[in-house]
């Protein structure tokens, strides 16, 4: 059974420690790695060189970079989380960890679990979400994090 929709901040209220919502997977392509290491600059060997990554790195083959996980993580909250809203926004992030590399060519998805929530001005939430992104296969999650957003009704 899916949880309620979130429409109100009392629904997030309702769902807080109990709702877990879980994204589809994800390909994390050469492609996609390539594109955002051109987008943020970081053209680091060990994502764009697959030859020589395979070669000259402990991971066998070219792996993503921690910070494109971490940046799927709106994409992912947004397709998963039934929520209406008149604006969302992402607030910040705590405790980020990435716990295992991410070969290129790996599935991810996330789930989410609201941790604590806060009334904040204009009929709005700050949430607190516990955030898992996981590799399929993999015994270790590839990142942890707490996602900060705010949502106004």
């Amino acid at each position: 059974m899916s949880p309620a929709r979130l429409c109100s901040a009392t629904d997030f209220h309702a769902a807080t420690g109990s709702a877990r919502y879980e994204s589809e997977w994800t390909e994390i392509d050469q492609t996609r790695v390539n594109l955002f290491a051109d987008a943020t600059g970081d053209h680091q060997w060990i994502h764009v060189d697959p030859e020589r990554a395979r070669r000259e790195s402990p991971f066998g083959g070219a792996i993503a970079h921690g910070f494109l996980t971490l940046a799927l993580v709106p994409m992912w909250l947004d397709r998963c989380v039934p929520l209406d809203a008149r604006m969302s926004v992402n607030y910040g992030m705590n405790r980020v960890r990435f716990m295992a590399p991410v070969p290129a060519g790996s599935m991810l998805r996330a789930t989410f679990a609201i941790d604590k929530v806060v009334d904040v001005e204009e009929d709005g939430v700050q949430v607190i979400w516990l955030v898992t992104v996981e590799r399929r296969g993999a015994e270790r999650p590839a990142c942890v994090a707490e996602f900060i957003t705010r949502h106004y009704f």
